[in-house]
C-alpha cells in the first residue's frame, strides 16, 4: 500500500476555527461530514477511585501509574512493580467499574497525553490523578483517537503557548480538547492506512537503528581487537612492553571545586573541566564552567596542557576518557577528573585515549573503580599502578592513524543513519498531519 495526500482542490472543505480558551489557536479546513468536537463530546472522561499507598501489594492485580501506561504504549507490555489485592480489585470493579476493551488510558502527569487502548483480556487498576480514563461508548473509534493524540494537532493543545509541556493534563482539559472527527467508517479507514504506513516506517527505522548499531560496533570491535592482549599473560605481541602509567607519564592528578561551588562560577574566564565535559573520545563544552584568576591560582597544580588525557574518576561516568583540546586553554580540572600527561617520547596521547576506552582496558578500569566505598571511584594510586601494554611510539602513531581513519568512516555512516531515522520520524508527523486534515488516501 502506498500513501498519498489529496490536494485542497480535490475535496470540499468546511472552514472552522479551533479556539483554546479565548485565543484562536489555528485555522483548519475539514471535509464535509467531518465535525470538530471535544473529547468530552465523544467519551465519558473520569479517573479511578483512590488506592492508598498502604494498599499496594507485591503481587495480585497490576496497578498502573503513568509510567506503566507509557511503557504499554511504547512496548505493548510492562513488567509491573505494583499490585492491589484480588479482593480490592473485585470491590472496586463492582462499585466503580474497571477499564474495558477500547477504553483509552491517557497519562495526566509526567510525559503527558500518552495513550493506551485497553485490549481484550487486560486486567488492571490504575492510580487516580496520574491517568485519565476515556470510557468508550461507540461515538469514536478508539484507535483513531489514539493516533490523534500523537498528532501535532492535539499536542499543541496539551502543550502551552511557548511549546513547553504543562505540568498536568487534567480531566477538565481533556474534556475541552478538540479533535476533528469524520464518520466512524472513515475513522476506521484512516486507522487502517496509518497502521500499514506506520508498520512500514517502523520496519525501515528498525533497520536503520540496526545499521547505526552495526556502524558503532564496527569501530569498537576493531578497537577491542587491537587492545585484546591480557595484561600479565605470556601472550604478548612482539615489540610490545608492559608498563605502569606512572612509568609512562609526567603527571597524574585531579583538582577541586572552588569554594562556593557553582555559585562561584563566572560567564567567561579560565575553563574548569568537570566530568560532564569528558566523554569517550570526545571533549564536550556543554555547560563548561569558568573561574577567575584567583580561583585558578588555587588550582595551579592541575593546570591543563594541550593533549593531556582526561579520565573521569568518580560517579556514574567513571572511566570515561578523552584528549583535552587546546581550544579551551587556559584550564583546570575539578576533583572528579584526573589529568594523565604522557611522556611524549614514550606514549602518544591519542593512543592512550583509545587504549583506555577499549573494552578490555575499560573493564579493568571499572573493576578498579568499583573498589571505592559508596561510589565508584578510581584513586590516584590505582591510576599510577595501572598497567598497560604498548608498542614503540612509531607503531602507536601508526595504529592511531588506522583507527582514526576507521572512526571517521563509521562516524559518517552514523550521521547518515541518524539523519535517516530523523527523516522517518518527520514522515510520521507529516502523515498524521494529513490524516487529521482529511487529506489521507491510498492508491
Amino acid at each position: 500500500m502506498v500513501c498519498f495526500f489529496k490536494t485542497g482542490s480535490q475535496i470540499r472543505k468546511n472552514h472552522l476555527e479551533i479556539s483554546i480558551g479565548v485565543e484562536i489557536m489555528d485555522k483548519v479546513c475539514l471535509p464535509n461530514k467531518w465535525k470538530l468536537l471535544t473529547l468530552g463530546d465523544l467519551f465519558e472522561i473520569t479517573s479511578s477511585k483512590r488506592v492508598f499507598k498502604e494498599d499496594w501489594k507485591i503481587e495480585g492485580v497490576p496497578f498502573y501509574r503513568a509510567r506503566e501506561i507509557v511503557k504499554l504504549s511504547m512496548n505493548g507490555y510492562v513488567n509491573n512493580e505494583l499490585f492491589i489485592s484480588e479482593e480490592m480489585f473485585k470491590e472496586y470493579s463492582e462499585k466503580y467499574g474497571i477499564p474495558k476493551p477500547n477504553d483509552i488510558m491517557v497519562t495526566g502527569v509526567g510525559t503527558l497525553g500518552i495513550c493506551y487502548v485497553v485490549k481484550k483480556g487486560d486486567r488492571f487498576y490504575f492510580k487516580d490523578g496520574n491517568i485519565i480514563w476515556l470510557k468508550s461508548n461507540g461515538r469514536a473509534y478508539s484507535q483513531y483517537v489514539e493516533y490523534a493524540f500523537k498528532s501535532d494537532y492535539l499536542r499543541r493543545q496539551i502543550d502551552d503557548s511557548i511549546g513547553a509541556t504543562v505540568g498536568t493534563f487534567t480531566i477538565i482539559k481533556a474534556k475541552n480538547t478538540k479533535i476533528p472527527i469524520p464518520p466512524l467508517s472513515e475513522q476506521q479507514r484512516i486507522v487502517s492506512i496509518l497502521d500499514e504506513c506506520f508498520a512500514a516506517i517502523d520496519k525501515a527505522k528498525s533497520n536503520t537503528v540496526q545499521n547505526l548499531k552495526n556502524a558503532k560496533e564496527l569501530f569498537e570491535s576493531y578497537l577491542q581487537g587491537v587492545f585484546s592482549v591480557s595484561i600479565g599473560s605470556s601472550n604478548k605481541r612482539v615489540g610490545w612492553e608492559e608498563k605502569s602509567l606512572k612509568e609512562l607519564t609526567t603527571k597524574i592528578g585531579s583538582g577541586a571545586t572552588p569554594r562556593g561551588g557553582q555559585e562561584s562560577y563566572i560567564t567567561e574566564g579560565i575553563s574548569l573541566v568537570r566530568s560532564m565535559n569528558v566523554h569517550d573520545w570526545k571533549f564536550r563544552d556543554t555547560n563548561l564552567a569558568f573561574i577567575d584568576e584567583k580561583q585558578a591560582k588555587q588550582l595551579e597544580g592541575v593546570t591543563l596542557q594541550e593533549n593531556d588525557v582526561l579520565l573521569n574518576i568518580t560517579g556514574a561516568s567513571v572511566a570515561r576518557c578523552c584528549v583535552f583540546p587546546k581550544d579551551y586553554l587556559p584550564a583546570r580540572v575539578n576533583q572528579h577528573v584526573s589529568i594523565i600527561r604522557p611522556k611524549k617520547d614514550l606514549l602518544d596521547s591519542i593512543f592512550l585515549n583509545l587504549l583506555l576506552t577499549s573494552k578490555p582496558y575499560k573493564n579493568m578500569l571499572l573493576f578498579n573503580g568499583e573498589q571505592g566505598a559508596t561510589r565508584q571511584a578510581i584513586t590516584k594510586a590505582q591510576i599510577e599502578s595501572f598497567r598497560i601494554s604498548i608498542p614503540p611510539l612509531p607503531e602507536q602513531q601508526s595504529i592511531v592513524r588506522q583507527l582514526e581513519t576507521l572512526r571517521s568512516v563509521t562516524q559518517k555512516l552514523e550521521a547518515v543513519y541518524q539523519q535517516k531515522s530523523a527523516d522517518l520520524d518527520e514522515l510520521k508527523k507529516s502523515i498524521l498531519q494529513k490524516a487529521f486534515a482529511g487529506e489521507l488516501s491510498t492508491s
